[in-house]
């Protein structure tokens, strides 16, 4: 839970740094679409982090599936934002795939422990 909530506050901040000090950049290199997207899963699979936690006895697995799937899917588009190295880029279906995993993970979980 304190892992969903740091990393809850971190897109918060991440999100501000990129709409006030990094705008310039990522309207130079035509990213903005790329690092919103970014920003998107990032606090979607933050606050499922969080969940897992608040739901779930034995969250880590899960919990480290969702962080795995915000660093090489939001990391690799938020580095491709700002530096439009698109090697980036191929490091993003991992973390979809992550992402994937956890919420079948999750979704096995809380079926075990419903009812």
């Amino acid at each position: 839970m304190v892992l969903g909530a740091l990393l809850c506050a971190s897109s918060v901040l991440i999100g501000a740094f990129g709409a006030h000090l990094l705008k310039t950049i990522l309207i130079e290199n035509g990213r903005t679409d790329t690092f919103n997207t970014a920003m998107n899963y990032l606090i979607f699979h933050s606050l499922a982090v969080l969940i897992a936690g608040i739901t779930l006895k034995n969250a880590k697995v899960i919990a480290g599936l969702f962080v795995l799937g915000i660093l090489f899917f939001s990391g690799s588009l938020i580095a491709l934002s700002l530096t439009n190295l698109t090697f980036f880029g191929a490091l993003a279906p991992m973390g979809g795939l992550s992402f994937m995993i956890g919420w079948l993970r999750l979704t096995y979980a809380i079926s075990k422990t419903a009812y």
